[in-house]
């Protein structure tokens, strides 16, 4: 069996190394010619622990090629982004576009998957797409929804061992479709149908955003309650039934950040929880930045000069690369936006440079700030020493500091 996975991002090109890795015969497809070429000489473009000494391992006994087109193949999978268009109206044009790039090697029999984040109805309507095309093929191809579950950072493991929701345009192709990933999936493989597993990717982390808003309002009210949320929420959760996540500046990354809006642009008036959730969330950011001005004013009105600042964290979540819908990000845009960069150092250690931010080493900006703001509680900062001669404003939890406001 020869698989093409079109798509060599976060998930695709992952997925496509685990599958070569248990010994199927993988080509893998992206448009930017950087990432083909990196690719094929064994260089991962992403950060992901464990994953380039596979890719080295899998090209070199030519278990995985990549290319910029489609390759004559007996599955292929859909794995390219699903971005915004309008008021955050999902726009599935890039998995349009995928799907009609491999409509010319389609043959009876192969196996069609689409992995990519959907609206419902996404898969029936590639269906369609691909019969107008090729109408000779209808009900001779099948075809199948299988949303990722993974955590950036663990990608190795959960690919592997998580469960999959699989559901095929009939049950034929759901069983097509399972057979492959029972080739390396060792989890559960949950059988239903393709509109149901559309939903239920958008609705599992729907509710990881209703969630993380419950924490993130939290925040806001123990800050104008002059209580620490972080001793606060710990006390909680010894009760037996309660489970409070962490706040944090925000939401970010291409899954809870995003996929809460392909329910409310079709069922607008029936998903007025998860729309608020989605207001609470984005509005923690603007709070964040907020507080962050007002420390500078107060500094320089009580020094009489500017001070040093220090953003600590880029990513959407600790310990990653990803830069994708990240809060610390928009944190970042809006002080450098007020604030001149010759008093402005901006930490991230998983990346080696941005094209907008002159990047400073973690320890020199922390020792050299007036104030420091954690936005993402990376490892490396686990080994800062708390400093009581600056202020901290700690809104991820590097040392559970009490909100201020």
């Amino acid at each position: 069996m020869k698989v093409n996975f079109i798509g060599l991002g976060y998930i695709g090109l992952p997925t496509a190394i685990i599958a070569a890795k248990h010994g199927i015969e993988i080509a893998g497809t992206d448009i930017n010619p950087d990432i083909v070429e990196a690719t094929n000489q064994g260089h991962l473009h992403i950060v992901e622990p464990d994953m380039e000494d596979m890719l080295r391992e899998v090209v070199a006994n030519g278990k995985l090629k990549a290319y910029t087109e489609p390759q004559l193949s007996d599955a292929y999978f859909i794995v390219v982004p699903t971005p915004f268009k309008g008021n955050h109206e999902p726009d599935i044009t890039y998995v349009e576009a995928a799907t009609r790039s491999v409509v010319p090697f389609l043959k009876e029999g192969d196996l069609f998957v689409i992995e990519s984040t959907s609206p419902v109805g996404t898969t029936e309507k590639m269906r369609d797409v691909i019969v107008s095309l090729r109408p000779e093929l209808e009900g001779k191809i099948f075809m199948a929804y299988c949303p990722e579950r993974v955590l950036p950072g663990n990608v190795a493991y959960e690919l592997i061992n998580n469960d999959r929701v699989i559901g095929g345009i009939n049950p034929q192709s759901t069983e097509k479709a399972k057979e492959f990933y029972s080739q390396f999936v060792k989890g559960a493989l949950h059988s239903t149908d393709s509109r149901t597993a559309e939903m239920c990717k958008l609705t599992e982390n729907a509710s990881r955003d209703v969630q993380i808003a419950f924490a993130n309002e939290l925040s806001l009210i123990c800050a104008k309650a002059g209580i620490n949320v972080w001793k606060l929420i710990e006390l909680a959760n010894r009760h037996p039934r309660v489970n409070i996540l962490q706040p944090g500046c925000g939401v970010g990354g291409h899954c809870i950040a995003v996929d809460p809006y392909f329910i409310t642009a079709d069922f607008p008036e029936e998903s007025k929880l998860i729309a608020q959730a989605r207001e609470t969330n984005n509005g923690k950011a603007e709070w964040c930045t907020g507080q962050i001005l007002a420390q500078i004013l107060k500094f320089e009105k009580e020094n009489g000069r500017k001070p040093r600042v220090a953003l600590m964290g880029l990513a959407f979540k600790p310990n990653i690369d990803d830069l994708r819908e990240s809060p610390a990000m928009e944190i970042a845009k809006g002080v450098t936006d007020a604030v001149a960069s010759q008093y402005l150092m901006v930490v991230e250690p998983n990346i080696k440079s941005h094209p907008r931010f002159a990047l400073t080493g973690f320890r020199e900006a922390y020792d050299k700030a007036d104030i420091v703001v954690f936005l993402v509680n990376h490892r490396e900062f686990a080994a800062l020493n708390y400093r009581t001669d600056v202020k901290v404003l700690d809104f991820c939890g590097v040392f559970k500091l009490p909100y201020i406001i």
